[in-house]
């Protein structure tokens, strides 16, 4: 049976498989995309997101508790000017994934890790009113 069983293993033991994913995190608040295969980009995704909903506030505790997941300054730092703010008004859903197909040594499903980025909301034109003669 496969209760209680949650999250990929990506093929490594639980402590290299944690470090994969921080690096990876970390990549992706620096670069905003990175292409990786299909199961890491899945995995990270939760990851990330969870990130960005606590530096939408900004406080020395949240930087903190970013500092213990993301080891770079650099990173937390983008988190909390840039990433957090602006996100603030979104519920979620801060990433996208895209496939880009199979990796050509052993098949792997490739697909890019993206931040969202907002665009602003266009307004609907508004109906014009015809004038009958």
């Amino acid at each position: 049976m496969n209760h209680n069983r949650k999250g990929r293993t990506l093929g490594r033991e639980k402590a290299p498989r944690e470090a994969l994913i921080r690096n990876l995190a970390q990549s992706l608040i620096l670069y905003e995309n990175v292409n990786t295969t299909l199961a890491k980009a899945k995995e990270v995704r939760p990851f990330v997101e969870k990130l960005i909903t606590k530096a939408k506030v900004k406080s020395l505790t949240t930087r903190r508790t970013l500092h213990r997941t993301l080891s770079m300054d650099s990173a937390v730092n983008k988190m909390l000017e840039e990433i957090g703010p602006r996100y603030k008004d979104r519920a979620g859903g801060y990433t996208r994934i895209i496939k880009l197909g199979r990796r050509l040594g052993d098949g792997a499903e490739i697909a890019q890790i993206q931040l969202v980025q907002d665009v602003e909301k266009k307004e609907a034109p508004e109906a014009k009113e015809t004038v009958k003669n």
